[in-house]
């Protein structure tokens, strides 16, 4: 099949920016697009590249379209280099016609918490919501501030409630051991990405935290690829393989490789606009999840409770709510997304 391929870069502030390890991200930047086939059928991807995380560039991902022109077929789709992986995940979803059925019709999300104190004012509002997993930026601030906070934050917690610390890399081994400690005794449900991916030794430390603590890891910046999931899989690790669909190239492909070898999976965001969200989102619900000991799939809240997240409304995906249904996604306007960058 031969396809016209459009495609349009974005640069987006955020409604409010978002302090991590990694330190405040107040925009977004991309490329979304658009393949229409001979019936005039179009379908949307976006390269929601994130270069910290590893992937290519806005400017690396829109020069490729360029080289591709105006009319691409399935073996120049294919042909996408893997180091370009946003934009081969943009390219399979906008070319992606009739995908296989949802394993579930809804599923549970994590409302995000921000770095801080601020965490605290908003935790009952959103626990009124109907919220039961929260998830906390740490390693933004000072350390001893933020462990000082722990238990604040816990006893904020609706009964229940599940916590789940996202350090994005930010600690030492020493640090992590302190947090990996104290989190054994509260609701976390995992600690995620406790040290740096790049540190010295860092998956040996990561495999070593996770023997040597009963608070489960999740790793994250870890996973900057299909490479990368395939070692860590390869080595057995134990714990939660956070995946970021839109940055992950061939994702279908990785999919059914932890599918196969029954992996802990949370899907989260990537801060997409709507076009990348709702391509992750049918993945996430086309996943049946790992098998608990009664035999039954284990579905575990999706890490996409981020929206409202950019200034301009058009762009964003599902409100944050404590459910999403597969008519939420399938109701994301994703041309709204691509008009609004004209």
């Amino acid at each position: 099949m031969i396809f016209r391929l459009d495609y349009r870069r974005y640069r987006q502030p955020l409604r409010t920016a978002l302090r991590t390890a990694h330190g405040v991200l107040a925009e977004r930047r991309g490329v979304l697009v658009r393949l229409e086939d001979g019936t005039g059928a179009a379908g949307y991807g976006e390269a929601a590249v994130l270069p910290w995380f590893g992937t290519e560039s806005a400017d690396e991902a829109a020069e490729a379209c360029a080289a591709l022109g105006g009319q691409v077929g399935a073996d120049a789709l294919a042909a996408i280099p893997e180091r370009l992986r946003c934009l081969r995940f943009a390219l399979q979803a906008a070319a992606e016609r009739n995908g296989p059925a949802p394993a579930r019709n809804h599923l549970p999300v994590a409302a995000l918490l921000p770095a801080g104190r601020q965490a605290l004012e908003k935790i009952g509002p959103l626990a009124e919501a109907g919220f039961r997993t929260f998830k906390w930026k740490v390693g933004a601030g000072d350390m001893g501030s933020e462990l000082g906070l722990l238990d604040d934050v816990c006893a904020a917690l609706p009964a229940g409630a599940k916590l789940r610390l996202d350090a994005n890399g930010a600690w030492s081994r020493r640090q992590a051991e302190r947090w990996l400690e104290r989190g054994a005794e509260r609701p976390v449900e995992f600690v995620e990405q406790p040290v740096a991916a790049d540190a010295r030794g860092a998956e040996d430390l990561l495999r070593g935290l996770a023997a040597d603590f009963p608070t489960p890891i999740a790793l994250d910046e870890s996973l900057a690829g299909d490479a990368d999931v395939a070692r860590w899989l390869g080595n057995g690790w134990p714990g939660v393989f956070v995946v970021k669909p839109s940055l992950l190239g061939d994702a279908v492909a990785v999919l059914e490789r932890l599918a196969a070898a029954k992996a802990k999976v949370v899907f989260s965001s990537a801060l997409e606009t709507a076009a990348g969200a709702r391509a992750a989102l049918r993945l996430a619900f086309r996943w049946a999840g790992e098998s608990d000991s009664t035999a039954s799939p284990r579905a575990r809240a999706l890490g996409f409770g981020v929206w409202p997240l950019f200034k301009d409304a058009r762009l964003d995906g599902p409100a944050a709510a404590p459910f999403l249904r597969v008519e939420d996604v399938e109701k994301i306007n994703v041309e709204a997304a691509w008009n609004a960058l004209s």
